[in-house]
């Protein structure tokens, strides 16, 4: 099967279906958690992991992009926070290079951007400075203080910030780590309580919990970075700091003008302060998928309040068939043990469960000691955690929350799905140009392998994303018929194990193919021979 910007004459099922562990590095799996009789240290090929595994890239991992393809990475992320345009070039190079190496296998690229922030100035010298608890701290937005910051006053770059806040509210610096209380608000100065003592330094990040900030929907750097990211094709990028539906609107128009395949990149907004949870339904309508960053979303909102807003975030985008990503410190003890801890064990398993269809790695793969071992660990965990689900309740539970009258492709993939649940079904084969029908059946967590068929090579990467999908990429001569494209997707299925001769599949396809019908898609059951 092909992979990016390749066509294979002889396709074959391409997500990342199989991984090798030795047995002293496994989380102490029972015998009880046997897939099919198989052991644990090989995961079963008639059970692919079905939650999608995104891991970034940082230059200490660069040279060992190939060994994340095999340990199982299905999209590299790549952090416009940081690095040059020529180091992430170097980075989508050498993954394309590693990707010809490996014929069938899909990875997908995805463009973090840096997004608006809000960022202290410099201190005098550029030396850190200690700020004690207890302390006035007075905070400008004077042009003349960028660069003259002490420890009692100093520039913060949001020229609205006065009028912004109020007395009562807080200000964070750098992730949180100073806390400020304010006590009065000037023209131009806010003047604050430190809550804490703690040290900081020059162009440090500021977060205004509780207040509606005023920010651009991207930066000069950001729109530079599109740019950028349109020229080197990549397929999703994830927009940082998303307070509103109009914000998502803009990137959309950014990369629509920034060349012909802009308009076909798809976005998902992160979602990292009250504004973005306050307006989570409009973004949800504009968006094309979701990331719950829980890092920034943790210092805007109570630490407390952040897996509640995981579940309910997920559980939306879940019910509007939108991926979403779970993401941040997930396995970050790793970034310096060889074995993750209990809780974030519990805590990748648990996403899973919630729903999410991605789970994803930042430092642990950026700059980590451990970076391979960190992604078969996550492998091994959402594989374990998929076997918990019970399938079928989720169904139900989709079924009834979708608002009505059903559209037809979502009626279509609700019903094929139910027909999965039936024990001859072993499979379920569907075809689409825009990946709408993979994203309509994976919301309703089929327990059977998805094939999902299409020419398009950024579509058949783009479909990672979206839990239990499988991708077959074809050359668009093979479309010439559903039976053709059937026999593909079975003889391709029994390579791996999905199916046998007797076995039954669900088809579901766009009517392009059937000229003769007059709906939008078309569901049969058939039969593998």
């Amino acid at each position: 099967m092909a992979n990016a910007g390749q066509i294979s004459s002889s396709p074959k099922v391409s997500r990342n279906v199989s991984i090798r562990v030795n047995e002293e590095d496994l989380i102490s799996v029972q015998a009880s958690t046997l897939f099919h009789g198989l052991p644990a240290s090989v995961i079963n090929l008639e059970k692919p992991r079905r939650t999608g595994i995104i891991c970034t890239i940082g230059p200490k991992t660069l040279p060992r992009i190939g060994e994340l393809l095999d340990a199982g990475m299905n999209v590299m992320r790549l952090n416009f926070s940081h690095g040059t345009h020529e180091y992430h070039e170097s980075c989508i190079r050498k993954l394309r290079e590693e990707l010809k190496k490996r014929p069938g296998m899909l990875c997908a690229i995805a463009l973090d951007t840096k997004g608006p922030e809000i960022r202290t100035g410099l201190f005098v010298d550029s030396k850190d400075v200690r700020i004690e608890k207890g302390s006035q701290v007075t905070i400008t937005t004077e042009e003349q203080f960028r660069e003259k910051g002490t420890a009692s006053k100093f520039f913060v770059d949001y020229k609205s910030l006065c009028n912004t806040v109020k007395p009562g509210m807080y200000i964070f610096i750098s992730d949180g780590i100073l806390r400020l209380k304010i006590l009065e608000c000037r023209e131009t100065e806010v003047v604050c309580e430190a809550v804490n003592s703690a040290v900081i330094g020059d162009q440090k990040g500021v977060n205004l919990p509780g207040a509606k900030v005023d920010l651009p929907a991207v930066s000069k750097k950001d729109i530079d970075d599109l740019h950028f990211g349109v020229q080197q094709g990549v397929d999703v990028v994830f927009a940082s700091f998303i307070r509103e539906a109009s914000q998502v609107l803009e990137i959309r128009r950014i990369l629509s003008e920034a060349g012909a395949n802009g308009k076909d990149i798809k976005i998902f907004s992160k979602i990292e302060n009250q504004q973005g949870l306050d307006n989570f339904e409009d973004i949800l309508k504009a968006t094309d998928g979701v990331m719950v960053a829980r890092g920034d979303l943790g210092i805007e909102i109570a630490p407390a309040k952040v897996f509640v807003a995981q579940k309910k975030l997920i559980r939306l985008c879940n019910i509007y068939a939108k991926p979403v990503i779970c993401a941040t410190q997930m396995l970050e003890s790793m970034v310096n043990n060889p074995r993750p801890s209990r809780a974030e064990v519990s805590d990748v398993g648990n996403a899973v469960v919630d729903g999410a269809d991605c789970v994803m790695l930042s430092d642990e793969t950026a700059k980590g000691d451990y970076p391979v071992e960190s992604v078969q660990h996550m492998d091994l965990i959402c594989v374990e955690a998929e076997g918990f689900l019970g399938y079928e309740k989720i169904w139900s539970d989709m079924r009834a929350s979708t608002p009505r009258p059903m559209e037809n492709v979502e009626s279509v993939s609700c019903a094929a799905v139910m027909l999965s649940f039936d024990e001859e079904v072993k499979l379920i084969v569907l075809v689409s140009e825009n990946g709408k029908l993979a994203r309509k059946v994976s919301k309703y967590h089929p327990n059977v392998p998805v094939i999902a068929i299409t020419r398009n090579p950024r579509v058949a990467r783009q479909q990672l994303l979206s839990r239990g999908i499988l991708s077959l990429l074809v050359d668009s001569s093979e479309f010439s018929s559903v039976n053709n494209l059937l026999n593909i997707a079975c003889h391709a299925a029994m390579e791996v194990n999905f199916c046998k001769p007797g076995d039954k599949g669900v088809a579901i396809y766009d009517t392009e193919l059937r000229k003769d019908s007059e709906e939008a898609s078309v569901m049969h059951v058939f039969t593998v021979e």
